[in-house]
C-alpha cells in the first residue's frame, strides 16, 4: 500500500493520509484445482537455499484512513537487495464498523513500477485515470502497471464499507526495468476462479527424496510464475513468481523449487513456520541466499498461509521518492514536473 507519497503534488480528499520520504538512490486463465496425482513428483532432495536474514514483524501504521499497514521489508524498501522487489504492506485482519464513509486512499500518482494488491478478506475498490474501476475480493488480485504514469484511488468498497466486517490485504510494489519504465499503463483483474491450485510436495526424510501430498494436507495458489509444471494468470515483465500456500496440516515439511540468482522472499500471513532451524510467525519475512535450488518449509502450526515470492533481479540503479521510482534523480524530476503540469502519462 501507498507508504511514501510526495505531497508536494497530489490533491486528496480529507481521508487521504500520505507521508513524504527520504530519496533512496542507490495466458489464458486456469481455473481448475490440480490433483497431485496428475503431476510428477519430485526427484531426490537437493542442497536446500538457506537463510540470509529475517525481517521481523514490525510496528503497523495507518496509511489514509482504512489500512492499518505492516511495513513487511523495513528499511530495505527500495533498495537494490531485494530487486525487483520494492516495498511491501500488509494489512492484518481487523474489524471495522458499518459506516457511509469512504475509507482508504483518495488520487494519487505513481510512475516507473507494479502495484500488486492481494484481496484475502473484505473488498477493495479501484479507480484510475485509464478509466478502470473494479473491485477485488476474497482471493483476487490486481495487478496495476502505472508504467510511464497514472492516478488512482483505492478505498474499502462501497458494499463493504455499508456492512462493515473484517479486512486484511496486502500489497507488493514491484519495480519495472528502465526500458519498461515509460510504456503505456496497464490493468489486470485477476479473480480468485482464475488463480489455479496445486497440491504440495512433502518431504520424506527417511527415503531422501518428495513426495506428492494430496488437496487435504495444503496447496499452493499460482498467482504469478510456475509451480510444478502450472502456470499463473498474470502477466510479468521480469521472471517472477507470486505463491500463495496454504497448509492446512502442522507437523510436515514440504518443499518448492525456486531458481538460482532470484530474490527470494517467504512471508507469514497466518499460522508459523520454521525454516533452516529458524521460527517465523505472524508478518516475518524471510530473506533467502541466492544459492541453491531448494526451499523446505517446515509448518508448526495448521491452518498456515504463506506467500513465497520470487524475482529474478533487475540489477539497474533505484531513484524513489514518494509516488515515483526511476533510475536517476533527473527522471524523477521530471516526473514531478509532468504530474504538476498533467502531461506525459498524467
Amino acid at each position: 500500500m501507498l507508504t511514501k507519497v510526495l505531497s508536494v503534488f497530489v490533491r486528496v480528499t480529507a481521508s487521504l493520509q500520505l507521508i513524504l520520504t527520504t530519496k533512496v538512490s542507490s495466458s489464458a486463465p486456469l481455473n481448475t484445482q490440480q490433483n497431485n496425482n496428475d503431476l510428477p513428483a519430485n526427484d531426490m532432495i537437493s542442497r536446500d537455499k538457506t537463510i540470509r536474514e529475517i525481517f521481523r514483524k514490525p510496528r503497523s501504521h495507518w496509511v489514509g484512513d482504512g489500512f492499518n499497514v505492516f511495513p513487511l521489508f523495513s528499511d530495505k524498501a527500495f533498495t537494490e537487495e531485494l530487486s525487483p522487489f520494492l516495498m511491501f504492506d500488509y494489512a492484518a485482519p481487523r474489524e471495522f464498523p458499518p459506516t457511509s464513509q469512504h475509507r482508504g486512499v483518495g488520487r494519487h500518482p505513481h510512475r516507473g513500477f507494479e502495484t500488486v494488491t492481494i484481496a484475502f478478506q473484505g473488498e477493495v475498490e479501484h479507480a484510475d485515470s485509464e478509466g478502470n474501476r473494479d473491485v477485488i475480493g476474497p482471493g483476487d488480485v490486481q495487478w496495476m502497471t502505472a508504467a510511464r504514469g497514472i492516478v488512482h484511488e483505492e478505498f474499502h468498497s462501497t458494499n463493504f464499507a455499508k456492512k462493515g466486517g473484517t479486512f486484511e490485504m496486502c500489497q507488493l510494489w514491484v519495480n519495472l526495468p528502465k526500458d519498461k519504465k515509460m510504456t503505456s499503463p496497464k490493468y489486470q483483474a485477476i479473480v480468485d476462479k482464475n488463480i489455479p491450485k496445486v497440491g504440495l510436495l512433502l518431504v520424506d526424510q527417511d527415503l531422501g527424496k518428495c513426495s506428492p501430498a494430496t488437496m487435504d494436507d495444503g496447496y499452493a495458489r499460482i498467482i504469478a510464475g510456475e509451480f510444478r509444471g502450472v502456470k499463473g494468470p498474470a502477466e510479468t515483465f521480469t521472471p517472477i513468481n507470486m505463491w500463495e500456500v496454504v497448509f492446512l496440516k502442522s507437523s510436515s515439511k514440504y518443499q518448492f523449487e525456486l531458481p538460482e540468482g532470484h530474490t527470494i522472499l517467504v512471508f507469514v500471513r497466518r499460522g508459523s513456520i520454521e525454516v533452516q532451524g529458524e521460527k517465523l510467525r505472524l508478518a516475518d519475512v524471510a530473506r533467502m541466499n541466492e544459492g541453491g535450488e531448494k526451499l523446505t518449509i517446515g509448518v508448526t502450526e495448521k491452518d498456515t498461509s504463506v506467500l513465497i515470492l520470487s524475482g529474478e533481479p533487475i540489477n539497474e540503479p533505484i531513484a524513489a521518492r514518494g509516488p515515483f521510482v526511476m533510475n536517476t534523480d533527473d527522471e524523477l524530476m521530471q516526473a514531478n514536473r509532468d504530474y504538476s503540469s498533467g502531461s506525459n502519462g498524467f
